[in-house]
């Protein structure tokens, strides 16, 4: 009785927190969403990452296992070495999982519970399933938007949850671990809307962010072009005034833009005014303007959930009331969009290695050569701490980047892209021994591990390649001892 009275105290004690927190804020019944979603989401992290990886087998990944035959694979003495792999890479969660708990706030820790439910129920079971198709999942993105994952760094007034970069890192960690691909468009999306919501003026907020942070409007991010890459500065796609007119008229192609063709929403940079940085604005461009077309969609490695596509601009009419920011400031947002996107990338990569380690520990533990388990063998075990070392390392070099540009720190881009080099490149790495240590059967579609290959490789050359952050983490090492 003492326990069921303690539990109906704690409850009543989070309803009225939640509660009051939506009368401080004013919040709508929108941003609501996730606090009333927390509220549910206290079961404990480790029990549902086991359910996680077992539930990952009806989607086919492991074959021949599925869900009603989990619970019996710890008995059965005729279970596949396949389905021993699933429940002992599950129990390698209960490790590996907890690593960082230490570093998180009670609310980070409750983020982190709501997202691993999501990517648990709506995304590891279906990933293999949109890879294979090139399927963009736009309905279960919506979902995600109603726990407040459409808008992480926008404010309530908008729908959106207003949380720190650090709390959007422990978010899209928990999702890209059951989906790198689907997470890695929601990041893109979310980078879209938080340059609105710090660029934008109050009325294009108000115009514009509720149907993005509900995710009802889909954002792509436009800056790459055929013949501009690394040197953004060069862009040539360009946005003259119209005689008589304060509209501007956009001409010009991106490439390699997420999201394309099936966006509602592009955030142009393009060039009002002189050659190099100061002359590049930012634009909001619908959809539906008349002169945007798009190319064919691309058939990629990785990254196959979410299309990709070019897109171009002939004659496009913007009314002025859709310039972000003032006229030649657009270089100045780009490149601070792309602070909090390396972020994201970069914990992208975390949470997709995370799960090849849990996999690999798993399947070595189970798989037998030379008469006994490979886990056995020193050289298993020295690959193992490597990898965990690399993902524990990546993960710390994340948090240290979000909170740097959560507290406008002067090394934040430096930092910033001193996570994104080394996350990308190391988690890269982890998933490419996971499927070593899988031998012949990483190599095939029936495990997951050969997808966060294919999905983790391309984390390296977008969002500035890790040759460029390189160039930005020397310039300001440089700067610094001026």
């Amino acid at each position: 009785m003492w326990i069921c009275l303690e539990r109906l105290c704690f409850v009543f004690s989070r309803v009225s927190k939640v509660l009051w927190l939506c009368r401080v804020f004013d919040m709508d019944m929108g941003s609501f969403q996730l606090s009333r979603a927390l509220l549910g989401s206290r079961r404990n992290w480790v029990v549902r990452s086991q359910a996680s990886l077992t539930r990952f087998c009806s989607s086919g990944v492991i074959k021949g296992v599925s869900d009603t035959s989990s619970p019996s694979v710890h008995e059965s003495p005729s279970a596949s070495a396949s389905e021993h792999a699933v429940a002992n890479a599950s129990e390698a969660i209960l490790k590996s999982r907890t690593w960082n708990e230490h570093q998180l706030t009670a609310d980070q820790l409750q983020f982190r519970s709501l997202a691993s439910d999501f990517a648990e129920n709506e995304l590891m079971p279906f990933a293999a399933q949109w890879d294979e198709q090139k399927h963009f999942p736009v309905e279960v993105l919506r979902k995600a938007a109603g726990l407040g994952f459409g808008g992480l760094y926008c404010g309530h007034d908008v729908g959106g949850s207003g949380l720190s970069r650090a709390d959007g890192a422990v978010i899209f960690e928990a999702l890209a671990y059951a989906d790198v691909s689907t997470t890695a468009y929601l990041t893109i999306h979310n980078m879209c809307a938080s340059l609105i919501e710090r660029y934008g003026t109050e009325d294009q907020r108000q115009d514009f962010l509720r149907e993005l942070t509900s995710m009802d409007l889909l954002a792509s991010y436009c800056l790459t072009e055929p013949n501009s890459g690394s040197d953004a500065a060069s862009l040539q796609t360009t946005a003259r005034r119209q005689a008589g007119s304060t509209d501007y008229i956009l001409n010009g192609e991106k490439a390699f833009i997420s999201g394309g063709g099936a966006a509602d929403v592009y955030l142009v940079m393009a060039r009002t005014g002189e050659a190099g940085p100061k002359g590049i604005s930012c634009f909001y461009v619908d959809k539906d303007s008349k002169g945007l077309s798009f190319g064919r969609q691309e058939d990629k490695l990785g990254w196959r959930s979410q299309p990709t596509s070019s897109v171009i601009l002939d004659d496009v009419r913007v009314p002025e009331r859709c310039l972000i920011g003032k006229e030649g400031e657009g270089f100045t947002i780009a490149m601070s969009a792309l602070d909090g996107g390396r972020i994201n990338i970069a914990t992208c990569s975390v949470g997709g290695a995370q799960f090849c380690v849990d996999a690999a520990q798993g399947y070595v533990s189970t798989r037998k050569q030379f008469g006994k388990a490979i886990i056995d063998f020193q050289n298993t075990q020295f690959k193992l701490a490597d990898m965990l070392t690399k993902v524990q390392a990546s993960r710390c070099l994340v948090l240290n980047a979000a909170t740097a540009l959560d507290s406008k720190a002067p090394w934040a881009s430096a930092s910033a892209a001193m996570a994104k080099r080394f996350a990308t490149d190391e988690c890269y790495n982890v998933a490419n021994d996971a499927l070593q240590l899988h031998g012949g059967y990483g190599y095939l579609k029936d495990y997951a591990v050969e997808r966060y290959v294919r999905d983790l490789r391309v984390h390296t050359i977008l969002e500035g390649t890790n040759e460029i952050m390189r160039v930005v983490m020397a310039r300001h090492m440089i700067k610094s001892q001026a």
